[in-house]
C-alpha cells in the first residue's frame, strides 16, 4: 500500500484487530513500541567502584557491604543493592569462585583461637551483662573451649590460653589467631614481645593468619555459630557465675554433637588428640599467667571493685586505669606496673586503709581548720566497719532463710 501510494482505512483496521485507530495509525507511521529497559540512572551509579571492590573481598558479602556502606551514604534498601550488584555484574566470579581446598593437621598439631565480641545478655532482674567470648579448638579432633571475659587486653588472651590448655591437658605445636589489635602490631603485623614471651614460656608456636584471609582459621570461625546457643538465655539467669556456669555447659554440648566432617564428636577424637599434645609447663609457671588481670577506673571514692566489694586506693589515682589480680587471697593493685595498694581479700563491702582514708579527707579539712583529722578518720572508719559488721549480719540472716 506504501508503494502504490494508498491511503489505509484506520478505522477499518482499528474494529478488525480491535484497538484504536490512532494506535494503528502511530504504528504505521513508525512507531516501535516502548524500550523493554529503561534506561534511568541510579542513585548507586557514582558508588559503583567502590562497591565493586567491596563485594569482591574475599569472604564478603552483598549484606556485608550493604551494612558498611548505610553507614556512610544514602543507598537506599538491601534489596535495591543487590538488585544493582547482580545487575551491574559487580561481583567477579572468578574471584568468588577461587578454589580453597579443605586443610587439615595431624594429632596435636595447631590450636585456632579467637573472640566472639560485646556480647550484651539481661539477667531476670533487668542488669545489662556485656562480655566476650574466647573461644579455642583442637585443629584436627575439633576439641572446642569458651572462655568467659570482660575484656581483650593482652593478658585476658594469655589467661584464657592458659586455662584452655590446664582444660585439654596440654599444649599444642602451634596457634593461629588473627590480627589481633591486643597481641599483633598494626604496623609490623607481628607479634608483640609480651605475647611471644608468653608463648616462649608456654612452649608453642605462635601463627597468624593473613589479612583478609579469614578462612584460614575457618575451623575456629565456623565453630562461633554456636553460640547463637546462649541467646534462648537471656533473661533467664541471675548472676555472673550463672552465666559462666550457662558457657560451661554449652561447651559440654558443642564437644558432644558430631562433627560434619570428621562424623565423630570432639570428646571421641580428643581422647586420642591429648596423646599428641606436649606436656604443661611447671604449675608456677601456668599460675602466673592465670592469674585474673581486671581493669578498673578508680572512682571518686577510690575504692575499686572486686568480686562485689571495694578495695582503697591512694586518692591520688582517682579517674585512673587500675589493674587488678589475686594471688594467694591478697588482691593486688597496679598503675602502669606499680603496686599501689594491696589488700587481703575480704567478705566485707568497704576496706578503706587508714592512710589512704586519711589522704582523702584532708582534701576537706586543712590543716588551718580546728577539726581533730586524726579523730575523724578514726571516727568515720569505726562506723564503716560496724556497717560492714550489719551486712554481713543481714547476708548471714538471708541464707538462713
Amino acid at each position: 500500500m506504501r508503494e502504490l501510494e494508498i491511503k489505509p482505512n484506520y478505522a477499518e483496521l482499528g474494529r478488525k484487530y480491535k484497538c484504536d485507530p490512532r494506535t494503528v495509525k502511530k504504528y504505521n507511521e513508525g512507531y516501535e513500541g516502548k524500550s523493554k529497559t529503561r534506561k534511568r540512572r541510579s542513585k548507586l551509579d557514582k558508588y559503583k567502584d567502590e562497591i565493586r571492590e567491596k563485594v569482591n573481598y574475599t569472604g564478603s558479602t552483598i549484606k556485608g557491604v550493604f551494612e558498611y556502606m548505610k553507614e556512610k551514604y544514602d543507598i537506599g534498601s538491601y534489596s535495591n543493592l543487590k538488585k544493582y550488584v547482580k545487575k551491574e555484574h559487580l561481583i567477579n566470579n572468578k574471584l568468588k569462585n577461587n578454589p580453597h581446598p579443605r586443610y587439615e593437621t595431624s594429632f596435636g598439631e595447631q590450636m585456632q583461637f579467637d573472640w566472639k565480641e560485646t556480647i550484651t545478655m539481661t539477667n531476670k532482674f533487668g542488669e545489662k551483662f556485656e562480655f566476650n567470648i574466647f573461644s579455642a579448638i583442637l585443629s584436627a579432633s575439633r576439641f572446642h573451649n569458651f572462655e568467659y571475659s570482660k575484656t581483650k587486653t593482652r593478658e585476658d588472651v594469655e589467661r584464657c590460653l592458659v586455662k584452655t590448655f590446664k582444660k585439654i591437658q596440654g599444649v599444642p605445636k602451634e596457634i593461629l589467631t588473627d590480627n589481633m589489635s591486643s597481641i599483633v602490631n598494626y604496623n609490623t603485623k607481628k607479634f608483640v614481645s609480651e605475647f611471644i614471651s608468653f608463648c616462649r614460656d608456654i612452649g608453642v608456636k605462635p601463627k597468624h593468619c593473613k589479612v583478609r584471609k579469614c578462612m584460614t582459621k575457618g575451623k575456629v570461625e565456623s565453630q562461633n555459630r554456636f553460640m547463637s546457643w546462649l541467646i534462648p538465655y537471656n533473661n533467664e539467669f541471675e548472676t555472673e557465675e550463672d552465666l559462666i556456669k550457662i558457657i560451661e555447659t554449652i561447651t559440654k554440648k558443642v564437644n558432644q554433637e558430631i562433627n560434619d566432617t570428621t562424623r565423630c564428636t570432639p570428646i571421641f577424637l580428643y581422647s586420642k588428640e591429648k596423646e599428641y599434645l606436649n606436656p604443661l609447663p611447671n604449675k608456677e609457671l601456668l599460675e602466673r599467667y592465670e592469674n585474673d588481670i581486671k581493669s578498673f577506673k578508680v572512682p571518686n571514692t577510690f575504692l575499686v571493685t572486686y568480686k562485689g566489694n571495694g578495695y582503697s586506693v591512694p586518692p591520688q589515682y582517682i579517674n585512673k586505669t587500675v589493674k587488678l589480680t589475686e594471688v594467694n587471697n591478697k588482691l593486688y593493685i597496679y598503675y602502669n606496673e606499680k603496686l599501689i595498694s594491696c589488700h587481703d581479700i575480704s567478705n566485707k563491702k568497704i576496706n578503706y586503709k587508714e592512710n589512704h582514708y586519711k589522704e582523702g579527707m584532708s582534701y576537706w579539712i586543712t590543716e588551718q581548720s580546728n577539726l581533730n583529722i586524726e579523730g575523724i578518720v578514726k571516727n568515720n572508719l569505726k562506723e564503716l566497719e560496724n556497717l560492714n559488721e550489719r551486712n554481713l549480719e543481714r547476708g548471714e540472716g538471708n541464707e538462713q532463710l
